[in-house]
Order: structure tokens, then sequence, then C-alpha cells
């Protein structure tokens, strides 16, 4: 499934905001009748020696663009944070909010940053903290160096809203400086965040992906209502073009509006955007089914196989989490989940059209690797916590423990440097050699360490000339977005079905 965020605004329309890691394109929309001009905003994310960066949540609570003339708009239209998982977004975007704003020209932007949240696998040579022990998982709440306010004049503002005129603006988020030696965050700090304007004709038409869950749907129309897990409410428009993904059989026999019902979790991936009077509408190209109604899914990184005797066919494993579409607090961002697959779980890839390569399969326990991220369904009556620390100082991430009976794999990202390249097979060595840039905990502690990435047909490039295998040398620092699976041979690599590689220009992101 895919991650990230974007911002998107229009002259008496609509602002969506995406954000993300790496570099993302955004396709420039037109609103109907005249009414709407879309802004794309996404984001991008790099950790300190000894550290790696498992999970880095920040909120952000103000979005405020400065006319030439009168008074400052906000761009978040009901005030509410939007809180941003930056580590799961190395290579992808997410759309996040709309709002209204008038034609005319804008001389800044800024951006307000609230409540960073951080765990980290701490594989330096030194404890940290008070209670970080060298090879252990910790969280904390890192200090703000200087303002948590970041603000943009320069190129590529002064901006131009116009009418019918799609405009887009890409935010970087860049973790590897923005989070200082001691581990305090610094937004301010050069090449921390930037700002740059999309392409009005962009090769990737995607604004990024909004998941929420179904309030009402007008299959008459076409159109559906989403509520996010941060409290806001979105129109999606879908049509003929749109695709249908995952949705059970016992939700509809043929693909279409008519699979999606209320209460249902479901994926919206962006393409366009366009107004009704003045309420924005987002454009669905693909809808994919997360969980029913009434159902609680939880997607997260594998970071430990537990070595417990159990029964044949089970697996237990600890994952931390990064996703939960319905926000329950029994299931924390950031802590850690002891899961076990039961020995009647089915497993699948979400593959989301993608045709995995040959000779890569999910199947069963013997499938699963640290370093997957999967998406499984809590069964009901198996969930309970264990009451660890609250946000603040040093200290264990907050854990939980549940049953599942299903286990999809989803993509994993991974961060790291191309130190071999195979033209007939387009296939690459991701090396991490040079540091644990967002590998997989704890595959990364050998050094070196690499992945196989294999690519298809279907693997979209970004910032590379030419988009395309042709693209990549050696020695080029990218993110994967893609499907982890074990190594094929003892002692080799584990492999990686890619579904997106971005390119990092100057070494950060």
């Amino acid at each position: 499934m895919r991650k990230s965020l974007s911002l998107v605004f229009a002259p008496v329309a609509m602002l969506a905001l995406v954000a993300g890691c790496g570099s993302t394109s955004t396709t420039g929309l037109t609103g109907t009748n005249g009414q709407g001009v879309p802004v794309s905003l996404t984001m991008t994310d790099d950790p300190p020696a000894g550290v790696q960066v498992l999970f880095f949540q920040v909120s952000l609570t103000d979005a405020t663009l400065t006319p030439a003339s009168g008074s400052p708009v906000s761009l978040l239209s009901n005030n509410t944070p939007i809180q941003i998982d930056v580590t799961q977004l190395q290579a992808l975007s997410a759309f996040l909010s709309t709002a209204s704003v008038a034609a005319g020209t804008y001389n800044s932007l800024s951006l307000t940053f609230a409540s960073p949240e951080l765990v980290i696998f701490n594989q330096s040579d030194t404890s940290l903290g008070s209670t970080c022990a060298v090879g252990s998982v910790c969280q904390l709440t890192p200090t703000v160096d200087g303002s948590t306010t970041v603000s943009f004049s320069s190129s590529p503002f002064p901006v131009t809203v116009s009418a019918n005129t799609p405009l887009g603006l890409l935010v970087d988020f860049h973790l590897n400086t923005v989070i200082q030696s001691d581990l305090s965050v610094n937004l301010g700090v050069a090449n921390g965040v930037s700002v740059a304007e999309l392409p009005s004709m962009p090769m990737h038409p995607q604004f990024g992906s909004v998941t929420g869950e179904v309030e009402s749907v007008s299959a008459s129309n076409n159109q559906f209502t989403i509520l996010t897990a941060w409290g806001r409410t979105f129109t999606i428009s879908t049509s003929s073009s749109t695709t249908f993904s995952d949705f059970p059989t016992s939700a509809c026999a043929t693909a279409g509006i008519g699979c999606v019902a209320d209460g249902q979790v479901v994926q919206v991936d962006v393409t366009g955007l366009a107004s009704s009077g003045s309420t924005p509408v987002l454009t669905a190209g693909q809808v994919t089914f997360v969980q029913a109604a009434g159902t609680q899914t939880v997607e997260g990184t594998i970071i430990k196989i537990l070595p417990l005797p159990v029964p044949s066919g089970e697996l237990i494993v600890q994952m931390l989490l990064h996703k939960n579409p319905t926000a329950s607090s029994g299931v924390p961002l950031g802590g850690v989940a002891t899961v076990t697959f039961s020995s009647g779980a089915t497993y699948a890839v979400d593959n989301n059209g993608f045709t995995i390569p040959s000779g890569l399969s999910f199947t069963g326990t013997a499938d699963v690797t640290v370093g997957q991220n999967v998406q499984v369904t809590v069964e009901p009556g198996t969930l309970s916590s264990t009451n660890g620390p609250n946000w603040g100082g040093w200290g264990p991430p907050r854990t939980v423990s549940f049953t599942t009976n299903t286990v999809e794999l989803e993509p994993s990202q991974l961060t790291g440097m191309i130190s071999a390249l195979d033209t007939s097979a387009e296939s690459f060595t991701l090396n991490f050699s040079l540091g644990p840039w967002f590998a997989p905990w704890p595959m990364a502690t050998a050094n070196p360490f690499s992945f196989d990435v294999e690519t298809t047909s279907a693997t979209t490039y970004q910032g590379f000339n030419p988009e395309s295998f042709d693209g990549l040398a050696t020695k080029d620092f990218v993110s994967v977005n893609g499907w982890l699976f074990p190594a094929a041979t003892s002692g080799g690599s584990p492999q990686v079905a890619a579904q997106t590689v971005a390119g990092h220009a100057g070494g950060w992101f």
C-alpha cells in the first residue's frame, strides 16, 4: 500500500496536503467550473551514526499561505493536527487535507510542527540517555532546537495561483539533517525541510494516498465519503477508469462503486482534484480494500522472530506498529506488538496489481523474515496490552499482544547505495556498508549488508535520467519501495521486488 503526504490548493477551491520521502511527482489537477487549481505539498527523510531510526512521527499543526496582499490563509481546514510517520515515506506519498484559497499571488508558506516522537535501535557503542542500552530498541520524545515553524519565502515563491492552472509544491523532510547527533530535532537546519514547485505536467500521475473509514456511499453519483484517522472527511469520486483492488468476493461480485460499503476501511490513491461548489472532491485512481466493518487491522515492520517452541504452523513475531487505520487507542503507533500467527493463518501478498517476479512467494511461516512490512487482522478477544510508558523520556516502547489469522505482505521501504548493477536481469544490489539508512532492524547490524533488488516492467523510477532502469548507476543513493522476501539460499541476501525506486541527489533525503 502507498504511503506519503501531499498538500494541494487551488483558487476559490482546495488545498491538499501530501507528505513523503524521496522524489515524488504529482499530477496537476484542474477544478471544475473554473473553481479549483490544486497545489501539492510533499515531504521526505536520515539518522545519526550508530543509531537506526525505526519510527519518527511528527504532527503538522498549521500550514499557512501568505498572499501578496490580504490576510494569511490557513490550509488546514478544521485545524486538527495531522500525524505524519515520516519513516514510512521514503519512496511514497500520502494525501492529507484540502482547503479553499483565492486566486492571486502568494509570497510564502509556513509549516508548524509539534509532538515529535522517535523510536530507535541503538547499535552504537554506548548507552543513550539513562536507559537505552546498546543493542536495544528505545522510544523518546526528542527536544526541538529552535522554532517549530518553518517558513519558505525564496524560490519557488512568490507563486501565482490562477483559475484552472495546476500548481504543485513538493516539501522534502530530511531526517538525516533534521535529527541531530544528540537526537534532538532541528527543523530550521540547512537542508532540513525544503520546498520546490512541481512541474505542471509531471510524469507520475499521483497525489499520494489517503486511508479512512467509509461514512456514506452514493452509487448513483459514483461517489463516497471517508473519515480519516486524524478526523478529516473527504468526498471521493470514481469513474470507469478507477481500479478496485483487494475487495473480497463477499463484498462485491464485480469491481466498482458497489464494492464500497459503510464501515469499511479503504485506501484511495488520489489522481485528481475538483470541486463541487466549495466542497473539494478527490478523484480516485485506485480504491483498495483494507478492512471490513467491525474488524481491526494493523500494519507494522517485523523486527524480531521469537525463538520460542510453538505448535506446528504457528509463529510468534514482534512488530513495530506503523499504521492503525481506525486510530484505536489499544494499538499504539510506535509501539511493539507481540503477534502470534496462528497455525491456521492465511498468507498472501498485497500486490495491488503488481506482478511479483517468479520464485518469490509468501505462503507460510518459512517465508516470514525480519524487515518485512505486514498487515494483520487482530482476532477478537486476543488483544491485551502492557502499560508501557507514554511518550516522554527514554524508555522501552509501549507493548501489546494479540493473535492473527490473516497475514498480508506489504511493501517495505529501504534506503541505501547501489553497489552493483545487473543490466541483463535488470536487478541491482542495495548496500548498507556506509551505515543503516533505514534498513530493517536488525538486518543492517552486519557491515556490510545488502539486498538483491529485482525490478520489472511495472517498476516506476523517480529522480533519474532517464526515469528507467537505464538511469541507475553504481553509488547512486536510492530508496526502494517493494516486497521483501527471505534469501533464496543460505548465506544469501534477502530479495526485494521493487515497485518504486527513488533517487536522492546529493546523498540526502
